[in-house]
């Protein structure tokens, strides 16, 4: 269960982070939630595809890292192999949160930091600092507020992202069937990803529209991603070859 309080230096002066990643660490994800302000960086490595919540008809932006649960391909010998980490997954054990106080007879709302203290990677005994022996800020922590920071402020474009492609109907649920080389099969169902014909059906006002927001960029970087489906495929393959040559040695 999560143990979330508040950072402060005064309670937590002696604490460390275990940066490494490891399955006994949570790291043996089959997806990670990533934003559009993202989608640069990941396309290179990942495929992005979305989720729906049904409940709220709302979406939320994937990475996929395997084909199963508990699977994670780029985690290898406890080691991440690809240019770029998600930023919900370098920002463990942190969190945002708000905090109210009262400026000038209104209330206003902070963002602050919250830690996980039984989050697994909180340790007194190894990592890396969360603040220097005098008090200060470690570099670290630094840049996990500035990773945090993006995230929160990165709302309001990612909402509208999402709403912009649900208003023009481009979100489609899709199911890919995977067959491995040693005659077994795995069936990626329940995600959704980017019509292809209805946008290039789109009209031209609306193209226009998506262009000038620089929506439209950040579409076509989710279409580049899904390159990474057969490199992710083939990487399962040898993987799985690799793991049935050692049980049979």
């Amino acid at each position: 269960m999560a143990n979330h309080v508040l950072l402060n230096n005064l309670d937590h002066q002696d604490l460390k982070i275990i940066t490494d990643k490891s399955e006994k660490y949570g790291n043996n994800i089959m997806y990670s939630v990533v934003y559009p302000f993202e989608f640069k960086q990941l396309q290179a490595d990942y495929p992005i595809f979305f989720h729906k919540d049904t409940a709220s008809n709302s979406y939320t932006a994937l990475a996929l890292l395997g084909f199963e649960e508990n699977e994670n391909l780029f985690l290898r010998n406890e080691q991440w192999h690809a240019s770029y980490i998600p930023l919900m997954i370098e920002r463990e054990p942190f969190l945002i949160g708000q905090q109210s106080r009262v400026e000038n007879g209104e209330t206003v709302e902070n963002t602050v930091i919250h830690l996980d203290l039984d989050n697994p990677r909180v340790s007194k005994e190894q990592g890396t600092d969360i603040f220097l022996p005098q008090g200060g800020n470690s570099e670290y922590i630094n840049r996990i507020s500035a990773t945090l920071k993006a995230i929160h402020e990165s709302k309001l474009s990612t909402k509208l992202f999402m709403d912009t492609l649900t208003e023009l109907d481009l979100f489609e649920s899709f199911n890919l069937d995977i067959q491995l080389s040693n005659g077994s099969n795995n069936r990626l169902s329940g995600f959704y990803t980017i019509n292809e014909d209805k946008l290039m059906n789109l009209k031209g006002n609306e193209l226009e529209k998506l262009n000038k927001s620089g929506l439209l960029k950040l579409i076509y970087m989710v279409i580049a991603s899904h390159e990474n489906i057969n490199a992710l495929i083939k990487l399962k393959d040898t993987l799985t070859a690799s793991d049935k040559e050692q049980l049979s040695a």
